[in-house]
C-alpha cells in the first residue's frame, strides 16, 4: 500500500488523524484481497479441506450436495448484507457485496486458469490459510469483508473492542468441527489448522488503532 494510506495526518488538536483511502486504493484492495482469498479457497477445494465463516458453510453444503460453491457462497451471505448495511453503513455493505461477488466469480474461474498437478494437503492448509487471512486483512483495512460472520466480528471489534481474529477463530473452529459429517478426521484436523493459521494472521495484524487509514 502506498505511504499516503498508512501515514497519519496531524489533526487540528495535534493528534494523529486517520488518512482516507483513495477510490483507486479501495479498488486495488478489493481486487487483490479477493484474488488471494479465491486462490486459498481453490487450494482448499482441491484438497477437500474446509475453512471457517460463510465460506465454510458453503463448503459443507458443497461437499454434502455437490451444488456449485460459488452460487452457495453468494446465497449463504444474503441474510448478512442487511446486517452490514444496518450496523456498519452503506459504504461497507456495498463493498462487501462487491467483494463476495468478485470472490465467487474468481473461485469459479480460477480452475480454468490454474491447475495443480501436485498439491500437498499440509502445504495447502498452511499456504491457503495465509492467503485467505492476508486477503481478509486487505478487505478489513479498506472497510469491506466477505459478509456473514466477518460482518459480525468486525461489528463486535468496533463496538466492544474484541479482537476480530480471536472472535473469528472461535466461530470458525465450531464450523469446521461440523465437517465431521462430510469429511474424514484427517481433513477436519487440517481444516482446523488452516482456520488457526488464517485467524492468527488476522489476530496479529488487525488490531484496533494500529492501522490508521480508513
Amino acid at each position: 500500500m502506498s505511504t499516503a494510506t498508512t501515514a497519519s495526518v496531524p489533526s487540528a488538536a495535534g493528534r494523529p488523524r486517520a488518512a482516507r483511502h483513495r477510490p483507486y486504493e479501495d479498488v486495488q484492495a478489493l481486487l487483490t484481497g479477493t484474488l488471494f482469498i479465491a486462490l486459498g479457497i481453490t487450494m482448499y477445494g482441491n484438497t477437500h479441506l474446509l475453512t471457517g465463516g460463510t465460506a465454510g458453510l458453503a463448503f459443507l453444503l458443497h461437499y454434502a450436495t455437490g451444488w456449485n460453491f460459488s452460487v452457495l457462497i453468494f446465497l449463504v451471505n444474503l441474510p448478512f448484507y442487511g446486517l452490514a448495511w444496518w450496523r456498519m453503513g452503506k459504504v461497507f455493505a456495498v463493498k462487501t457485496v462487491l467483494a463476495v461477488s468478485l470472490m465467487a466469480l474468481l473461485v469459479q474461474w480460477l480452475p480454468q486458469w490454474v491447475v495443480f498437478q501436485t498439491l500437498n494437503p499440509v502445504f495447502a492448509t498452511v499456504a491457503g490459510g495465509l492467503l485467505i487471512g492476508a486477503g481478509m486483512l486487505m478487505l478489513f483495512r479498506h472497510r469491506a469483508s466477505l459478509g456473514g460472520i466477518n460482518v459480525l466480528v468486525l461489528y463486535l471489534q468496533e463496538r466492544f473492542g474484541w479482537r476480530a481474529g480471536k472472535v473469528q477463530m472461535g466461530f470458525d473452529c465450531l464450523i469446521v468441527l461440523g465437517a465431521f459429517s462430510v469429511v474424514d478426521w484427517w481433513h477436519v484436523a487440517l481444516s482446523v489448522l488452516g482456520a488457526v493459521v488464517m485467524n492468527m494472521t488476522l489476530a496479529v495484524n488487525h488490531r484496533p488503532g494500529r492501522y490508521m487509514a480508513m
